[in-house]
């Protein structure tokens, strides 16, 4: 009675009887300490009240440290998340921070090791042979004739990725895998225990076992409940994989793709591996290729873990020869739709190669838009797109072709036909006992019910339930046996996906590594990416050529084109050098070698170590500017928090810009947070104003500027260039005004010569420098002589054009509008 009156008290009563009996301990705790501590009660208690109200002090002002580091954070997220900015960690590491519901999520991106990459490269540019038909290739660099396919080179290209995909076994990527794979196995046990259960329940319906098919009925609903959340959980660790595996690539990709050797560019501009840009590569052939890859781990696991499981379990109730027609069944099944089967690697990653290039099309147009406005080139564009479209349209129209009569022989075969087989061998220990095909079914009841029941009915419930048990299990098996078939397919066209994603980062490795091969049998052109025996030496005070040709280089194996032969010349601090000549003289191809954007295939180039800042800094004909706030045009390429670390604030970018001629900006944009698309907002004497604002906020020591004053009027220009070389920059200018070399203390003058390839560089005010000047205004004063000579001529030629003659030799007369020129000549 009492333990039932203890069990009937209210929790708050429990809790204080608890709460009390906790306190009396306490006390007693307290005592034993006072009998052997030599302080006196009064002070122990002094004591044991300073130690709980530290605690609490503690405790309070750490919990407060916990809020307001929060609450700081949240204020930091959202204020990053406005301006697009991030912060970057002396390791690399960058922090960024993501919009979330009503809050943000703070997201930190670890940068891929050079060592990494390093290990990596062998893997992707390692020369490994397969022999193909009679022929020899590269796993690396596969040539293009060479077909996708289920082939040893899918497998050493799909083992590559995946080391990037599932670095390590402690990775997320190995956890999700594992988790994954659990639930494959539990689905499959889950299976062979409702088999079991469909063969009782069926059992117990025919023998009319009410108990019995209730209770058996129970436990299929608690089963079913149980399979239901793991298939549930199998696809979502699916989705998981596969979005696992995309940020692990294109986390890798990037870091290949926007490094500090800039293959964004030579993957386009030198290499020619990738045809139309790596957009469709990173965004829609990378994705299929996980989704792919992740549905494969299940679509391949789990049915070969169904067909050993299933197959056993057939064994044991069906015996040992109808486990060999169910083998030869399948073997044969496959062998005939291997045989049958389209490539469907091959049409996938054609299909994917004329998706890319229908996209360029549009990306093109996109791009130049206005230009194709002006000259009313709709029409034009329209037919090229159409034609694309067609191509594209046509192709998969014969893959949806070639797909008819393969599914339909694929369905007939994996359904009904091995469906009709696993009847017929299910049927087998029924309509033909005696012939000992199959073991004998157990009876699950014991031998006093079997007394009770007659032989016949114990008999028939027992076949009963092995035939719905079998059939259960046969379909389940003709359901994995499908899937392993369909999945050959999806190994086809996952060939074809990581084909393209491996030439995708095989051809980053090998621009990064300058790792270019010549084919066999293939006579090497002079200056092509092998030839490269020049030096890029960074770390020099100046700028320095030293022998070097000057080489608009071409895609891969390709030979370049030479614009000047062994360009030399030295630029010190405080040298300001202008460079001009005529178009195509290779002005702008200077700047691009000192870039180390186009290789030096002979001699010495010499540059400052860095970009920016105490280093060089380039201005191209053609400004950039990037998606974001005002304030990021200025600063670009740094955020606003490397603006922050630097200590500047937007009173210094204001007087920049005031020093630029363009501090009306921010007041007529809506300040500097603005965001707009900057490319249409500003004018083209904004635009390179804006260039100038950037060169004038980092301060290089030496800058390039390539036309960057082109659309400037004379006057503003010559306070930029003031400007710039009051702040210590030294200039080295490509433009083909004159009246730049006031500012100039050098001059080097391209395209001189009958072969367009010499070139004369001078110091502005010798003698050499004023005869070339006095040479070329004789030139002009020789070629303003021969005026009056062109305009008879010109008189004479109109006079000429302006007769009508008709048949009979009759001349008319010249049109009215002729004679009115005529008579106010």
């Amino acid at each position: 009675m009492a333990n039932q009156s203890t069990l009937r008290q209210r929790p708050q009563d429990r809790f204080a009887q608890y709460f009390d009996h906790l306190y009396e301990r306490l006390l007693e705790r307290v005592d034993q300490f006072q009998k052997r501590s030599p302080l006196d009660k009064r002070t122990t208690q002094l004591i044991a009240t300073l130690a709980l109200s530290l605690t609490i002090i503690t405790g309070g002002y750490g919990g407060y440290r916990w809020y307001t580091g929060r609450k700081k954070e949240r204020d930091l997220g959202h204020r990053l998340v406005r301006r697009n900015s991030g912060i970057r960690s002396k390791d690399g590491t960058r922090t960024i921070y993501v919009p979330y519901k009503d809050r943000t999520s703070k997201v930190t991106i670890h940068p891929t090791k050079p060592t990494t990459f390093d290990a990596h490269r062998r893997l992707f540019l390692n020369p490994m042979r397969q022999r193909s038909s009679g022929r020899e290739f590269s796993l690396g660099v596969p040539p293009p004739n060479v077909k996708p396919g289920l082939n040893v080179a899918f497998v050493h290209q799909f083992m590559a990725i995946m080391q990037i995909a599932v670095p390590r076994l402690g990775s997320k990527e190995s956890g999700l895998l594992t988790t994954h794979a659990f639930f494959l196995l539990l689905r499959t046990y889950l299976s062979l225990v409702v088999a079991r259960m469909d063969g009782e329940i069926v059992r117990d319906l025919i023998a009319g076992q009410g108990k019995d098919f209730l209770v058996g009925l129970t436990k299929w609903l608690t089963v079913g409940v149980i399979g239901s959340y793991t298939n549930s959980m199998i696809k979502f660790l699916q989705a998981k994989i596969s979005i696992a595996f995309r940020t692990r690539l294109t986390r890798y990709i990037h870091d290949l793709y926007l490094g500090s050797h800039s293959a964004y560019y030579k993957m386009h501009a030198l290499d020619g591996g990738i045809e139309h840009g790596a957009d469709q590569f990173i965004c829609r052939d990378l994705t299929l290729f996980c989704d792919n890859a992740a549905n494969l781990y299940s679509s391949l696991g789990k049915p070969l873990v169904d067909l050993v499981t299933f197959n056993y379990q057939l064994y044991r109730s069906l015996g040992p020869l109808a486990l060999s027609g169910l083998l030869s069944t399948y073997i044969g099944t496959a062998i005939l739709l291997k045989k049958l089967s389209p490539p469907f690697a091959k049409l996938k990653s054609v299909e994917a190669r004329k998706e890319g290039d229908f996209r360029s099309l549009h990306a093109r147009l996109i791009a130049n838009a206005e230009e194709v406005a002006f000259y009313a080139g709709g029409p034009m564009e329209h037919g090229l797109l159409d034609h694309g479209f067609k191509e594209l349209k046509k192709w998969m129209e014969g893959i949806y072709r070639v797909k008819v009569g393969y599914n339909m022989l694929e369905d007939f075969v994996l359904k009904y036909t091995w469906s009709a087989l696993g009847y017929v061998i299910t049927s087998l220990p029924v309509f033909l006992p005696e012939m000992g095909l199959a073991p004998e079914p157990k009876s699950s009841k014991t031998p006093a019910e079997v007394a009770e029941d007659s032989e016949a009915g114990e008999r028939t419930g027992s076949r009963t339930k092995q035939f719905i048990t079998n059939k259960k299990l046969m379909l389940n098996l003709a359901d994995a046996g499908s899937r392993m078939m369909y999945s050959i397919k999806d190994l086809s066209e996952l060939a074809g996906q990581t084909s393209r994603v491996f030439k995708l980062i095989s051809t980053l490795h090998r621009v990064q590594a300058n790792a270019y091969q010549l084919p066999p049998n293939v006579y090497p052109e002079p200056f092509n990416l092998t030839d490269v025996a020049g030096t890029l030496h960074k770390g020099y005070d100046g700028v320095r050529l030293e022998h070097v040709p000057i080489v608009a280089p071409s895609p891969f194996p390709m030979g370049g084109e030479e614009l000047i032969d062994n360009l030399s010349f030295i630029v010190g601090p405080g040298d300001h050098l202008l460079i001009t000549g005529p178009n195509g003289a290779g002005k702008s191809a200077v700047s691009r070698v000192v870039a180390g954007l186009w290789p030096t295939y002979r001699g010495l180039t010499s540059r400052p170590r860095n970009n920016g800042q105490d280093g060089i800094m380039f201005l191209p004909q053609k400004v950039y500017l990037s998606p974001g706030t005002l304030r990021d045009q200025v600063i670009y390429p740094h955020t606003e928090m490397d603006m922050r670390e630097a200590g500047r604030r937007e009173s210094e970018l204001q007087a920049i810009l005031e020093e630029a001629k363009l501090g009306y900006i921010p007041e007529r944009e809506g300040g500097w947070d603005t965001r707009k698309m900057w490319q249409d907002v500003l004018s083209g004497g904004e635009k390179q104003r804006m260039g100038i604002a950037r060169l004038l906020y980092h301060e290089p020591r030496y800058a390039f500027i390539d036309e960057g004053t082109s659309a400037v009027s004379s006057d503003v220009e010559g306070i930029l260039y003031e400007t710039a070389k009051r702040k210590g920059i030294t200039l080295i200018t490509i433009s083909t005004r004159a009246s730049l070399k006031r500012y100039h203390s050098y001059t080097l003058t391209l395209g001189l010569g009958e072969e367009a390839n010499e070139y004369e560089f001078v110091r502005i005010g010798t003698a050499s420098e004023k005869n070339s000047v006095l040479q070329e205004i004789q030139e002009l004063r020789e070629k303003l002589a021969q005026v009056d000579e062109w305009k008879q001529r010109k008189q004479h030629i109109e006079e000429e054009l302006s007769k009508v003659w008709v048949s009979g030799k009759q001349e008319l007369e010249a049109p009215e509008y002729h004679q009115e020129e005529a008579a106010t000549t």
